[in-house]
This record gives C-alpha cells, sequence and structure tokens, in this order.
C-alpha cells in the first residue's frame, strides 16, 4: 500500500462537516473523509468536494490508514454517546500520539474525561469549540481547541489557517488543558444569549415603547453598526427587521414568540452557580426564554392581568434613542464582564492557565458574537493579563460612567411602560451592586444565624470580648436558643 498523504480526517458529513472539510482543503491540507452511512462519502466526492483533493474512507481502519503520523482526527457528530462511541472505533487502530478531536458542542466534563482516559492510553484528546454556523465552517470559523497540551504542536498550522482572520491574526489560539476548549465555547454561546435577549429587549423598546416600524427600527440598528456596538448580531438584526414577507408585511412580526434552545445557555448558567459567579444577565437571558416558552399561558395572562396604562412618549425621541444605543452598550459590558469573571474563577478551580487575551482575539471574527468590541476587550487583557474585571479596565470603567445616565433613564422608562427588560435591568442591578462597598448581605447572615445557627464573621473595627475578628459567631438572638452554631454539626 502507499504511504498515506491524508493530513488530518474528519468523520461526520453533515453541513458543519461538510464545509469544514472544504475549507482545510482551500488552505491546502489533505482531508480524508468519512461517515457512518458511507453513500454520504461517494455523494460528497461525486458533488461538492468534486475536483478537490479530499479523499473518501469507507471504513474506520481505511481512514486511519490514509492518515499520516500522528494521526489527526476531527469528529463533527452530535455531542453525547455518539462522540464515545467513534472514539472506541478509533482506538484499536491509533497509536500512541495521535490526536482524536472532538468539535461539537461537548459539555466540558466530558472533554475532561476524554482527556484523561485517551492520555491514559497513550493518545491525545482535543475538545475544540467551533462556532460560526455553515458560513463560519465553510470561510473561516472561530476555533478554541483545549485538552491534551501536547496535541497542540501538530494541530496549529491546521487550525489557525482554517479559522477566520482578523487583522492577520487567526481567530483560534490554544486555550487550556482538558476541558478548556469546550468550557470556553460554553461561556461564548451563554454570552451569545446574553448579546440576543439584550438587542431583543432593544426592539421591544424601540416596538412597543416609542411605537416605531421595523422599518425604521432596522435604520436604527444599521446606524448603531457603525459605532461601539459594531458587529455581526447587530448586522443581521437590521437585515432581519428590514425583510418583508411577499406581502410586504415584515416577516419577524409573523414568527410566533415562543424561543429554543439547544442547552449551552443553561450549562453557561449551571456552571455559573455552581462556581458562586454572579453571571446574572446570561442567568436572565435563559429564563427570558424559558418564560417565552408559555405561550399559552402569557396569551391567558395578558387577558387577566392589567399593566400601566399606555402613554405616549413626550421626551426627546432621538435622544431616548441615544440612550437606548448606551444602555445596550453598558448592559453588554457586563455580560462580557460576568463571562470573564466566571472563567476566571473555574481556572482557579481546575488548574487551568487560560489566556483572556487570546480568548476575546477568537471571538473577534467568525463567530456568532463577532464584533469590534472584542477588540477592546483583547486590549484590555493584553495590558493586564490578571486583570481581575473588566471595569476596573480604564477604557470600560470610562465607557460605563458614560452610559450610566441613559442606561437609567431606558430602564425606568420601559419599566413606566410595563416593557420586561429582564437583561438590560440585572446588568444595572450588577453593576450597582458590584460598585457597593456596603450590601445587605448582613441582615441575610443575622437571619441566617437567628433561624439556623449558621454563624456570621464581624466586621473589622466592631470586634469587642464576643465579636472575635476572624471568627465563626453565633450569637443567642431570643434567650431560648443554644450556644451550638449549625457549623458545628457532624453528619
Amino acid at each position: 500500500m502507499s504511504a498515506p498523504t491524508g493530513d488530518i480526517g474528519l468523520i461526520g458529513l453533515a453541513v458543519m462537516g461538510q464545509n469544514l472539510i472544504l475549507n482545510m482543503n482551500d488552505k491546502g491540507f489533505t482531508v480524508v473523509a468519512y461517515n457512518r452511512t458511507t453513500s454520504k462519502v461517494d455523494d460528497f466526492l461525486a458533488n461538492e468536494a468534486k475536483g478537490t483533493n479530499v479523499q473518501g474512507a469507507h471504513s474506520i481502519q481505511e481512514l486511519v490508514a490514509k492518515l499520516k503520523r500522528p494521526r489527526k482526527i476531527i469528529l463533527l457528530v452530535k455531542a453525547g454517546p455518539a462522540v464515545d462511541s467513534f472514539i472506541a472505533q478509533l482506538e484499536p487502530y491509533l497509536e500512541k500520539g495521535d490526536i482524536i478531536i472532538d468539535g461539537g458542542n461537548s459539555h466540558y466534563p466530558d472533554s475532561i474525561r476524554r482527556t484523561q482516559e485517551l492520555e491514559s492510553k497513550g493518545l491525545l484528546f482535543v475538545g475544540s469549540g467551533v462556532s460560526g454556523g455553515e458560513e463560519g465552517a465553510r470561510y473561516g470559523p472561530s476555533l478554541m481547541p483545549g485538552g491534551s497540551t501536547a496535541a497542540w504542536p501538530a494541530i496549529k498550522q491546521i487550525f489557525q489557517a482554517t479559522a477566520a482572520q482578523v487583522n492577520g491574526e487567526p481567530c483560534c489560539d490554544w486555550v487550556g488543558e482538558t476541558g478548556a476548549g469546550h468550557y470556553v465555547k460554553m461561556v461564548h454561546n451563554g454570552i451569545e444569549y446574553g448579546d440576543m435577549q439584550l438587542i431583543a429587549e432593544a426592539y421591544d423598546i424601540l416596538k412597543r415603547g416609542l411605537g416605531l416600524q421595523e422599518s425604521e427600527i432596522a435604520d436604527i440598528f444599521l446606524k448603531w453598526n457603525k459605532g461601539v456596538l459594531d458587529s455581526f448580531l447587530i448586522d443581521i438584526t437590521a437585515n432581519i427587521l428590514k425583510f418583508n414577507d411577499d406581502d410586504g408585511v415584515p416577516m419577524v412580526t409573523k414568527i410566533l414568540d415562543q424561543a429554543g434552545q439547544k442547552g449551552t445557555g443553561k450549562w453557561t448558567a449551571i456552571a455559573a452557580l455552581d462556581a458562586g459567579t454572579a453571571v446574572t444577565l446570561i442567568g436572565e437571558a435563559v429564563f427570558a426564554r424559558c418564560l417565552s416558552a408559555i405561550k399559552g399561558e402569557r396569551t391567558r395572562a395578558s387577558k387577566v392581568i392589567a399593566g400601566p396604562q399606555k402613554e405616549a412618549f413626550r421626551g426627546d425621541k432621538q435622544q431616548f434613542i441615544d440612550d437606548l444605543e448606551q444602555a445596550l452598550y453598558a448592559s453588554k459590558i457586563i455580560s462580557y464582564t460576568q463571562g470573564f469573571m466566571l472563567m476566571r474563577e473555574t481556572a482557579k478551580e481546575l488548574n487551568w492557565n487560560l489566556n483572556y487575551a487570546g480568548i476575546a482575539r477568537m471571538w473577534r471574527g467568525g463567530c456568532i458574537i463577532k464584533s469590534v468590541f472584542l477588540g477592546d476587550i483583547t486590549s484590555a487583557y493584553e495590558k493586564n493579563k490578571n486583570l481581575e474585571s473588566l471595569l476596573f479596565d480604564d477604557f470600560f470603567n470610562k465607557a460605563a460612567h458614560k452610559a450610566q445616565p441613559g442606561w437609567r433613564r431606558v430602564i425606568a422608562q420601559a419599566v413606566l411602560w410595563g416593557i420586561p427588560t429582564p437583561a438590560f435591568s440585572t446588568a444595572l442591578a450588577f453593576f450597582d451592586g458590584y460598585r457597593s462597598d456596603v450590601l445587605p448581605a448582613n441582615l441575610l447572615q443575622a437571619q441566617r444565624d437567628y433561624f439556623g445557627a449558621h454563624t456570621f464573621k464581624v466586621l473589622p473595627g466592631k470586634e469587642n470580648s464576643k465579636l472575635i475578628a476572624g471568627q465563626d459567631i453565633h450569637i443567642n438572638w431570643t434567650g431560648r436558643g443554644g450556644n451550638v452554631s449549625a457549623s458545628t454539626y457532624s453528619a
């Protein structure tokens, strides 16, 4: 048999898989394609891949045999058991140092497990986030690889050439150990939920609040897309709002207001709760989709629960629109602040060495949340790789302060109109909580100690013979309780 010539293999010939293969072929790499239904391989070679250097394989064994060492194989199959099934099928044919790459939307704990299992057998594993949809896969996605660090030198050239390019830099870099790649992709998707919810709330305010038509709102979004909000999602929103059905009615007004979700936003919210990190905006974005899902119940409620009497807006309409732009910008700053705080906490817990500037750089192009804004985040982390919060960076600190007055006016007006703004409102609530030296958690701790003997710590400077600095203290609040605190109970 002739020497293998394949640079990389790919399993899974759905649209994403086919487009990624064609993209890698365009960049000069020889890809070997395999699909469980092997007729798809022949169809692909005879149609979309006709005239390319793409090779086909009709079995796992043939796929592996056609690849140069170390063998590199991407799985683009449904997350979950299908990934484990293909790994098990590949293992008997692979040798030490060969690399299995999962490019699906896998949950990061699975990637941690797979890295450990395969490394124990002498193989390498990469769990890579892939963002950008079908078009991104074909012309340049954002790629977020993590896992076995030893695999990166072998895949770096292929991955960085295949990824989107911004100012000559690839939207791909090594993310970190074990499940870091899929973790960062999960947070990316959570931020995507937040961005989409904020835009939807801005649309609702302009439509129901100011009474503007879709074409007018589209023009506002197009203007915003030339400023600080320049992004893929703002751009496509303007296009959506301008799109009319055959009868001339905006298509968006005919779409059932029930949002679906695939679960990655929920994963981010759960991860935030597990980490004890206040990622409130993504959480509200997930809950907003949940609320939208009970359409029938909302329709019944709309007939029996009254809101405020709607009054025409009497202020300066253009000023209000400008305020809304600033509110959207400031809320977006908060969402990304929270997302990066979550990644930082998880990196500490799992001993990952995450490159935050690199992560922001990866998201500047090819992906759904790509925006000019991410260049500013990249700069912030390049200046200070240990930055605790984007709000401590001069650029974002000034931007948030500038946006504050309009941000508050917009939310206040939406409340008076009775228009829900869960994402805008929680962003401002986090901002106000984060900048508060004192929060009412002292009362919460007193309540917890009162009813459950959960103890509390005393403020510096408030110590006395009973209140000792640094100690867990329980007080007998009523004179009827005992002196044993909950912290001393043993199971």
